[in-house]
């Protein structure tokens, strides 16, 4: 067995053979299109220093993983952001090598702590734990189903939500950020750094427009197209609170997946988040029809944001653990 690095410029079989291996893992939820699966890998989706390895046995590329390395905020952190072996390799000590691979990776660049994720019930999280990382958090994967949706339920539920949010308006947009906008976008992504966080060793992340505009560059390299809805305060004009859905503009195979929502703390209180939510969705649905399933991501301990998905109809699929071991 070879470990490999992948030359994003020339990635020959290493890129399409970790897509293939992880493109075969069975759980459930929506996969990435490779054009999805290749930007995630070489770019992430802002400022981070990206690399892959795959290993290679009797010729075949039989898994691999790739690395990130935040910039500009967290720069003590490795995040491995796949690490795939294909079910026809497993049980001969593939995955056992690539993340051995990795660590020493990481330790080479200097980083302190490597972050990974798991589901919590598959083999992933015994897997970790066997190489010394620890459960830090536990996320919830939830699915709305669009074809069950009690649509004329949530136009109820908003029109009693925004009874309690009469000094705001909604704006929205399909596609990147205007430029006059993208400090204010910016200052909105920050809000994000309020998640709770469980016992992950994360700094607060850094939001400026350059930031925000190269995230924007890498979700549409990745083939999504985002559906953003903001509240703004109509007496002072401030951005108050935002929330993007996202569906794959190539390969949607059915899915969205609902990216980031935040309130700015001034703001809260005002049920701001379900009024944002219930808009997007709205919106969303009248322009993708074809799509029939949103999926999300959220902290079990973030009690709010929870709650709004509840409302919502969002129902658990699975949970998941990011592992972290300090190197």
């Amino acid at each position: 067995m070879r470990i490999e690095p992948v030359d994003f410029i020339v990635p020959g079989d290493r890129m399409s053979g970790l897509y293939a291996a992880d493109r075969a893992d069975p759980g459930p939820g929506p996969r990435m299109s490779f054009r999805h699966f290749q930007v995630v890998i070489e770019h992430g989706w802002s400022d981070e220093r990206s690399e892959a390895w795959v290993a290679r046995r009797s010729g075949e590329i039989a898994g691999g993983y790739a690395l990130h390395y935040p910039q500009s905020d967290n720069t003590h952190l490795a995040l491995i952001r796949v690490l795939a072996v294909h079910p026809d390799h497993r049980r001969n000590g593939v995955g056992g090598a690539l993340l051995r691979h990795a660590i020493e990776r990481a330790r080479a660049e200097g980083r302190r702590v490597i972050l990974g994720e798991a589901a919590a019930d598959r083999p992933g999280a015994a897997f970790a734990a066997a190489f010394g990382f620890s459960p830090a958090a536990t996320e919830a994967r939830r699915v709305l189903d669009l074809r069950t949706a009690d649509w004329s339920g949530f136009e109820l539920m908003r029109g009693d939500a925004v009874r309690h949010a009469r000094d705001y308006q909604l704006e929205r947009w399909a596609g990147p950020v205007g430029e006059e906008q993208l400090g204010e976008m910016a200052e909105l992504m920050s809000g994000m750094n309020d998640e709770p966080l469980g016992d992950l060793d994360i700094e607060n992340q850094r939001w400026d427009p350059a930031r925000v505009r190269a995230h924007d560059q890498s979700t549409v390299a990745a083939g999504l197209r985002a559906y953003t809805m903001v509240a703004r305060h109509t007496g002072t004009g401030e951005p108050a609170g935002f929330t993007r859905i996202a569906v794959d503009a190539h390969e949607p195979e059915g899915w969205a997946r609902q990216h980031e929502t935040a309130v700015l703390r001034p703001h809260r209180g005002r049920r701001l988040g379900l009024i944002l939510k219930l808009a997007n969705l709205a919106w969303f649905h009248a322009c993708e029809p074809s799509v029939e399933r949103v999926v999300t991501w959220n902290s079990t301990s973030n009690s709010h944001m929870l709650g709004i998905n509840e409302k919502l109809g969002y129902q658990v699929l699975d949970l998941w653990n990011e592992w972290q071991l300090r190197v």
